[in-house]
């Protein structure tokens, strides 16, 4: 009786395929689907009692087709918000690789291990973060969101030198511009629109726009607006407080600002610090401790 199932499908040969797929990209179950009228062999397949299997076949060809329909929408998905921040920040790094100059040879700094150890050692587990290099006085140190809990954190080669900065004087930079990302400050200064993202334009065209305007007010935030008063201040204090648990640590940050504040002050090559962080001499009256009056 299977001898002449098999005759009959070949007699039931349908040659017509799918105009969206190639017969290469069909499953093999949906490929026998399309050669075979089972309304013309329905009696042998009764006879031969595999109507049971028939259904099952016919069943997982149509769930076959509606993932593949499914898979065809998600295509034209908008990234979430954690795949965009991520997305947009590798793309801003790549067009202002020639400004930023962070294509070239360099040693390991041991930075990552420092920085790893700063973040655990005050409760922050689960970070990841990529560090940047880069060749450049435009600009000295700064963090960019890199998906969910995970950050790239910019320094500059020539700012490090000048300043001669230890690794827990970098570490405590990178701390800052931790806190500021924690705090959702850049993002919050870029001012983008997320409405759009998770958001499917199957039926509508790419609006390319967004990704341009984006881009554009990286560039703003990186080298001109940064981060306004009241964030600073609430940076510095968060520092201050995490860090009094540990009284080198905090001396090592109040040094730190003491030598900022004095390179900042004298050398004209980085006098575009103070338009993305308020004055170094700031954030050293705020660290200092208050007179009592008697």
């Amino acid at each position: 009786m299977k001898k002449i199932l098999i005759i009959f499908i070949f007699l039931a040969t349908n040659s017509s395929l799918s105009q969206d797929l190639k017969k290469e990209d069909l499953t093999q179950e949906e490929k026998e689907d399309s050669v075979v009228d089972y309304s013309n062999i329905k009696s042998v397949i009764l006879n031969d009692g595999l109507q049971n299997e028939q259904e099952k076949k016919q069943e997982l060809v149509k769930e076959i087709k509606s993932q593949r329909g499914r898979i065809s929408t998600n295509r034209y998905n908008y990234p979430s918000a954690d795949d965009y921040w991520s997305m947009l920040s590798e793309l801003w790094l790549v067009k202002n690789a020639q400004i930023l100059r962070w294509d070239f040879p360099k040693p390991e700094y041991g930075l990552n291990i420092a920085f790893q150890q700063l973040l655990e050692k005050f409760g922050y587990y689960n970070k990841a973060f990529k560090i940047l290099i880069v060749n450049t006085p435009t600009l000295t140190h700064f963090s960019l969101p890199d998906g969910k809990n995970s950050f790239i954190f910019i320094l500059s080669l020539p700012f490090m030198r000048s300043l001669d900065l230890t690794k827990v004087d970098i570490s405590l930079l990178m701390f800052e511009d931790f806190l500021r990302m924690e705090n959702g400050f850049f993002i919050t200064n870029v001012e983008i629109d997320q409405k759009f993202l998770g958001t499917n334009f199957q039926e509508k065209k790419l609006d390319k726009s967004q990704v341009k305007n984006a881009l554009k007010k990286y560039t703003e935030v990186v080298f001109n607006s940064g981060f306004n008063f009241q964030q600073q201040y609430e940076v510095t204090k968060a520092v201050d407080q995490i860090l009094k648990s540990d009284p080198a640590l905090w001396s090592a940050y109040f040094k730190l600002y003491k030598k900022l504040d004095r390179f900042i002050k004298t050398d004209l090559l980085y006098k575009n610090y103070l338009k993305i962080y308020p004055s170094p001499e700031l954030q050293l009256q705020w660290l200092s401790p208050k007179k009592k009056v008697i």
